[in-house]
């Protein structure tokens, strides 16, 4: 099998590092992690799991791709509140054994990729450090040890204000690293959660790149209904219906479809980060009832094609839409958008 160009420069590039890094540095902190029979767990800001629902599929494909196929990369992606962190938290809890390694990162906390991998090498052997080289050194622990890393809300780096999965300037040496996670040859796997999809996410070619990508869809469960106390048995699958089985909806709410000023918070966030385009065409789709085409939406919006096209593919990967596909492609949005945007606007006017 013949190398990409990129890979071709991306293992040269690091083919030399590996020289310049230092050897009695790497065996000092190789020695300390052999000495550690329980492995190393930094696990201090993931959440605490209170309650977990019906995700025996989704835990059951995380394990899969982990454990049996060693994914390097793989991302959990999913509308905000439907349950990305509690699931990889999950896994992560029932399956400590299988890692040598694990550390939990939130971009949110800490963006910067060196700030990262610093806290990683030094909360694992403060006297390691080497000033230069730390992707070198992190990819040399991946190599020599089963590493899981979590990096949670990568959604982050990306730029607001234009479609989906481009990153700010200053956060651009993520890719270089997301790319050097699948290309080069190691043990480790790193887990990215984050409401929108960016092109790292998505594997053209599973047998030539290890990356997979979970899509969580809604909950289905009406435990999650009964634990909060809410309603009679036969109102419970109206109320996972209007909420679509958000969990971060569903125990804000009570008898029927409301936008409290908690769901109001999470979707004002969500929206301040789409693009004007976007932002059009959720309005637009949040005035009917019932999916629509693309050429209805044409008719109603003065969008070039392109852009409409552009602007539907980007709230797609940011699962702010559904896509039906019947006789011809039709789009809809959830029963919350729409009733988010409807109370939006009377407010503005």
């Amino acid at each position: 099998m013949t190398s990409s160009p990129s890979s071709q420069v991306i293992n040269q590039n690091f083919n030399c590092c590996s020289q310049s890094f230092h050897n009695n540095t790497k065996e000092v902190l190789l020695d300390k992690l052999s000495n550690t029979s329980t492995g190393f767990h930094d696990l201090t800001i993931a959440p605490k799991i209170t309650y977990f629902y019906d995700r025996t599929t989704e835990l059951n494909t995380l394990s899969h791709w982990l454990i049996d196929q060693n994914a390097r990369l793989i991302s959990v992606l999913g509308l905000s509140g439907i349950g990305k962190t509690t699931l990889v938290k999950q896994f992560v809890d029932l399956n400590l054994q299988h890692f040598d390694i694990i550390i939990w990162k939130n971009i949110k906390l800490s963006p910067s990729l060196d700030y990262i991998l610093t806290e990683i090498l030094t909360s694992i052997n403060p006297d390691s450090i080497l000033a230069d080289n730390k992707l070198t050194q992190i990819l040399n622990l991946f190599r020599d040890k089963k590493c899981l890393i979590i990096l949670d809300d990568v959604q982050e780096l990306m730029i607001k204000g234009q479609f989906a999965g481009h990153y700010q300037s200053e956060y651009r040496d993520y890719q270089t690293f997301f790319t050097m996670i699948t290309e080069t040859e190691h043990k480790s796997s790193l887990i990215l959660i984050s409401q929108e999809k960016c092109q790292e996410m998505i594997s053209l070619d599973q047998e030539l790149y290890p990356v997979q990508c979970l899509d969580l869809e809604r909950l289905q469960d009406i435990e999650i209904l009964r634990n909060y106390g809410l309603l009679e048995q036969e109102n419970r699958s109206r109320l996972i219906e209007l909420y679509e089985g958000n969990p971060a909806y569903l125990n804000l709410t009570e008898h029927s479809l409301i936008i409290t000023e908690s769901i109001k918070l999470r979707l004002n966030q969500i929206f301040e980060r789409l693009s004007l385009i976007e932002q059009e065409i959720l309005i637009e789709l949040s005035q009917d009832n019932h999916p629509v085409s693309r050429e209805q939406l044409r008719e109603r919006l003065s969008l070039s094609s392109i852009d409409l096209i552009n602007g539907l593919d980007s709230l797609n990967r940011r699962y702010l839409i559904n896509i039906i596909q019947f006789d011809q492609i039709l789009f809809s949005v959830s029963p919350v958008i729409r009733e988010y945007i409807k109370v939006c606007c009377h407010q503005q006017k």
